[in-house]
C-alpha cells in the first residue's frame, strides 16, 4: 500500500500526519511503528491520523499513535497543534477555531494570525484513581496545600524522588529539579515512567523553576523516551507549579524544541496551550502487507 503523509513538528515534538477523512486507513500497530522508525521508516514522536467527526458540534476527530509502539494514546498537545495546522493547510477547514475530539477528549483550537496555535485542554485531573496513580500507604508533603508524593527508586542515582500527579487527558508526574541540563532524565525518567504506583505507566517530568514567569522542562514520555517537547507535560509542569505556589497565572516553557506558553487561571478553569506548529516535508511511503489491518466495519 502506497500511503502519502505529512511530516510535522510542534517544538521540535514530531509527527507523521495522515489524512483519513475521505476513508478509513487499514492500518495496524506495525504500520505506526514503520512510519514513526527514524531509520527505515519516517521518523516521528506519534502518528495523527484525522477522520471525519460523527458527533454533532465538533469538527473533526483525530486519533494518536506512538511511533515506538504503535499503541494508541488519549492526549498530545503538540499534535493537537499540529492538527489544527494541518487541516488548515489542507484546505479541509477555513475556520480559525475548530472543535475536535480525541480518544476521550474534546479540544477547541484556534489558528492565530501569526502562525501559532492555541488549544484550550481542558481542566486538569488531580484525582489520583483517574491518573491513575495508588498513593496508598505512602504520605504526602503538602505545599501551599497541594500534595507531593514520595516515590522510592532503589538502586537509582536518586532513591527518593517528590512528585506532583496531574492529567491533561494522559498521566503526568512532575518532580522539580535545580536544573534541568544536570538532572539524569535518561536514569531516572524511565523508573518513574514505569513505577508500579502508576498502572498504565506515566510521563516523567523534570521542572526548573526559573522565575514565577519562567520555567524549563524536560519529558521522558511513556514508549517515546525524552522528546524534545511535550505539550501536555508542559501544561501538568505549570498547573502543578501553580499549585504549589511557584508559578503565576501565565508561564513561558522553555523546551528543548522551543517554547510553549501556557495559562492557568485556577482550579475549574481549562488550561490554555499556545505555541508553534509547522510543516516539516510531505512524501510518500510504501507500506508492506504485513503493516496493514482489516478497517473496521468493512
Amino acid at each position: 500500500m502506497r500511503l502519502r503523509f505529512t511530516k510535522m513538528q510542534g517544538a521540535g515534538n514530531d509527527f507523521v500526519v495522515l489524512d483519513a477523512t475521505a476513508a478509513p486507513l487499514p492500518l495496524g500497530p506495525a504500520a505506526y511503528r514503520l512510519l514513526g522508525d527514524r531509520r527505515f521508516g519516517v521518523g516521528a514522536d506519534q502518528i495523527l491520523v484525522v477522520e471525519r467527526a460523527t458527533t454533532p458540534g465538533i469538527d473533526f476527530r483525530y486519533r494518536i499513535f506512538n511511533g515506538a509502539s504503535g499503541a494508541e494514546v488519549e492526549q498530545c498537545g503538540n499534535g493537537a497543534r499540529c492538527f489544527v495546522r494541518f487541516v488548515h493547510d489542507r484546505g479541509l477547514t477555513t475556520q480559525r477555531t475548530v472543535q475536535v475530539e480525541t480518544i476521550n477528549n474534546r479540544l477547541a483550537l484556534t489558528l492565530q494570525d501569526d502562525g501559532r496555535v492555541t488549544v484550550d485542554m481542558n481542566q486538569p485531573v488531580f484525582e489520583p484513581a483517574r491518573l491513575p496513580f495508588d498513593p496508598s500507604g505512602l504520605t504526602p508533603r503538602l505545599v501551599n496545600g497541594f500534595e507531593l508524593w514520595p516515590l522510592e527508586l532503589p538502586g537509582a542515582s536518586w532513591p527518593r524522588v517528590e512528585i506532583a500527579a496531574v492529567s491533561m487527558g494522559n498521566p503526568h508526574a512532575v518532580q522539580r529539579v535545580e536544573d534541568v541540563d544536570s538532572a539524569p532524565v535518561a536514569e531516572i525518567g524511565p523508573l518513574v515512567e514505569g513505577h508500579a504506583r502508576f498502572a498504565r505507566r506515566v510521563n516523567a517530568g523534570f521542572l526548573q523553576v526559573v522565575s514565577r514567569r519562567e520555567v524549563r522542562l524536560r519529558v521522558y514520555e511513556r514508549d517515546a523516551g525524552e522528546t524534545l517537547a511535550c505539550g501536555t507535560g508542559a501544561c501538568a509542569a505549570v498547573v502543578a507549579g501553580i499549585r504549589l505556589g511557584w508559578l503565576d497565572e501565565t508561564v513561558d516553557v522553555h523546551t528543548r524544541g522551543g517554547l510553549l506558553t501556557i495559562t492557568w487561571p485556577g482550579p475549574g478553569q481549562p488550561v490554555w496551550m499556545t505555541g508553534p506548529a509547522e510543516p516539516v516535508f510531505e512524501g510518500e511511503i510504501e507500506l508492506p502487507e504485513a503493516c496493514l489491518a482489516p478497517v473496521a466495519g468493512a
